[in-house]
């Protein structure tokens, strides 16, 4: 049996100093205000008809990020409501969790724009007893994996985890005293500052390449040495296209002879990420539909139109792989007249995400019809100006993702702290 550490217990949630604590979540709650730990209203009582211009705004679930107010999706309610629904109120500085996945119980700070705001069904109010709690010391607590894990242990649903009020109550949480907790909110704030600004640093050069995008693939700034006009084409007479898989069944996916791209990996990508490609069985007749390189790959269909039409190209020599069944694919006659580095920008370019997404049909489900996409006439430069623009913008691309695997670097470091300084493996002094 192995010995504790001088100045260390064992506990129910294993060791930690000894002038430490393990408490509830139902225990970090300020006795002296109302309220102080409550889930948002019932469906019934706050429905769409009480969503109005002005007035109160609603905190919706995904406004809950994991450890940052997400400040979109504005809707509000209105005052009368508001009170009527006071036992929901929550305010600035107050910690809010989420019942639902994606994580379940995943929390965040009130930020203080607003003087007050009304909960959504699925948050869950917690204004801490600050005479005991750090408010940051304990929000990190609540997102740290140990609390987290038993959250979604507690959680029901198959496909949406969801945890209810009286199951996070009883949770544990570790404790140390308070200045304690305030040195390690501390430290943790100084890498919250270093990520934040990295994040910040991301959005404006997304936003500078988004620019550029523009101009470059518009025709609109040119390089030097590049004149004379863009050659109009109609897509259908410079490639031609060919179907995803059809009538699988599912015992077909999962295992097989093939690999093949999947919706979700053309929507998130520009490129193929030839990392994620899941496996399929093809048969015979199915073959003459292989993906190539350089091959432009479309979805086809979804819940709203901007999201059909969404383009990625593959840009790697892979055998024996395939699309799935809601994309379609597009194979230029010859590569001399659409470069493919050029393509994966160019086809989601603002201007033909625009030219595309108008096609889309439907209601409440939107498709798009490969021969209507055939139809679209567009303007392209000389192949040595679109590997000039590939080129340019593809350095763009590189220094986004060396700043995103910076940015991978701090959360890092900030979990590898979480993991010793909540446990008390590291003390700080004080």
């Amino acid at each position: 049996m192995s010995s504790i550490q001088e100045g260390y217990k064992q506990t129910k949630v294993g060791v930690i100093p000894e002038e430490w604590e393990v408490v509830t979540f139902n225990d970090l709650r300020d006795t002296d205000v109302s309220h102080s730990i409550t889930g948002g209203p019932f469906g019934s009582n706050l429905k769409s008809e009480h969503y109005t211009k002005t007035g109160v705004r609603i905190i919706q679930l995904q406004n809950i990020g994991d450890g940052s107010f997400i400040n979109k999706d504005f809707i509000y309610t209105s005052e009368e409501k508001a009170t009527e629904l006071k036992s929901c109120l929550i305010y600035p500085n107050d910690i809010i969790l989420a019942k639902m996945a994606e994580p379940v119980a995943r929390a965040c700070i009130i930020p203080s724009f607003e003087n007050k705001f009304l909960m959504g069904s699925d948050g869950i109010r917690l204004h801490i007893d600050k005479n005991k709690y750090d408010n940051k010391f304990i929000l990190e607590s609540i997102n740290y994996k140990q609390f987290r894990q038993i959250a979604i242990a507690r959680s029901t649903g198959s496909t949406r985890q969801r945890i209810g009020l009286n199951d996070l109550k009883t949770i544990p949480i570790v404790i140390p005293p308070l200045k304690e907790q305030q040195k390690i909110a501390q430290i943790l704030t100084t890498w919250d500052d270093a990520i934040s600004k990295q994040e910040a640093l991301i959005e404006e050069k997304e936003q500078l390449k988004k620019g550029l995008m523009q101009k470059l693939l518009s025709g609109e700034v040119r390089f030097e040495g590049f004149e004379g006009e863009w050659e109009e084409v109609r897509l259908g007479d410079i490639g031609k296209t060919y179907g995803g898989l059809s009538k699988k069944k599912a015992e077909d996916f999962g295992q097989g002879n093939a690999k093949y791209i999947t919706y979700k990996n053309i929507f998130d990508n520009s490129k193929i990420n030839i990392d994620i490609f899941e496996r399929v069985i093809v048969n015979a007749n199915e073959k003459q539909n292989k993906v190539q390189y350089g091959d432009i790959l479309f979805t086809t269909s979804s819940e709203t139109p901007e999201e059909v039409g969404m383009s990625s190209v593959l840009l790697d020599e892979i055998d024996n792989l395939f699309l799935n069944s809601f994309c379609f694919g597009f194979r230029p006659y010859n590569l001399e007249e659409i470069d493919p580095y050029f393509a994966r920008f160019y086809f989601r370019s603002y201007y033909m995400r625009d030219k595309i997404s108008r096609l889309a049909q439907g209601s409440t489900r939107f498709n798009l019809s490969k021969l209507q996409v055939m139809k679209i006439k567009t303007k392209l430069p000389s192949k040595q100006e679109q590997q000039k623009i590939a080129q340019v913008l593809s350095t763009a691309d590189k220094e986004i993702e060396l700043l995103k695997e910076e940015l991978e670097a701090l959360k890092e470091q900030k979990r590898g702290l979480m993991q010793k300084l909540l446990t008390g493996e590291v003390r700080v002094r004080v």
